[in-house]
């Protein structure tokens, strides 16, 4: 009798098991597609291609206009600098009416830094002329003490930016840093090597 019982619940379970599910899936259908979505393209989805700098041959001054000049050195000093270091990768000034390929800007100031330096100071020591101590006759202990000096010196910064001439971004730009002691002569020969320092790093490898 139990085991015609047992068999009655089961066969009830499997009925109810196919029986029809009261839960049906829908879903509302995709809106359509905006009509530019077709023709528009997504330039942040893709790397931007990497930038030919062998295509930039020529160069013109932005806006046309000189580097300023400074109590320190004058427009037309660091205007030849940054000339002579473009000729030297290639780059040539245009003096006409044709449009170049780069746009140059160049612009020098002071700046302040903060410099330390370290003397040794020795103390104790020497020869005491007699006597004696632990560590032998006549001479006595010898160490030093380090001292920690902070001073301020100007120092000339250069920087450089070069500008795509068609599109008007910038593809470039470098700085650097030099001595501001000296005479007129030595201040020039510390532009140039500023410049060098700057426009050293291109074009970006």
């Amino acid at each position: 009798m139990k085991s015609r019982s047992g068999l009655l619940v089961i066969c009830l379970g499997l009925a109810a098991c196919q029986g029809s599910n009261p839960y049906v899936a829908t879903s509302n259908p995709l809106p359509p597609a905006p009509p530019q979505a077709a023709t528009t393209f997504d330039h942040s989805a893709y790397p931007a291609p990497p930038r030919d700098y062998g295509r930039y041959r020529s160069w013109a001054w932005l806006n046309g206009r000189l580097p300023p000049g400074t109590a320190w050195a004058d427009s037309a000093q660091m205007a030849e600098a940054v000339s002579n270091a473009l000729d030297q990768r290639g780059l040539r000034p245009l003096h006409d009416n044709r449009p170049a390929d780069l746009l140059v800007s160049a612009d020098l100031h002071l700046e302040t830094r903060l410099r330390q330096v370290q003397d040794d100071y020795g103390y104790g020591g020497g020869y005491y002329g007699g006597g004696y101590n632990r560590y032998g006759s006549g001479y006595g202990m010898y160490n030093t003490v380090p001292v920690i000096r902070t001073y301020q010196v100007q120092v000339v910064v250069v920087r450089i930016e070069l500008f795509d001439a068609s599109t008007g971004q910038p593809v470039w730009s470098a700085s650097a840093e030099t001595s501001s002691q000296g005479s007129q002569s030595e201040r020039a020969d510390a532009i140039r090597e500023a410049v060098e320092k700057a426009m050293s790093a291109y074009p970006p490898s």
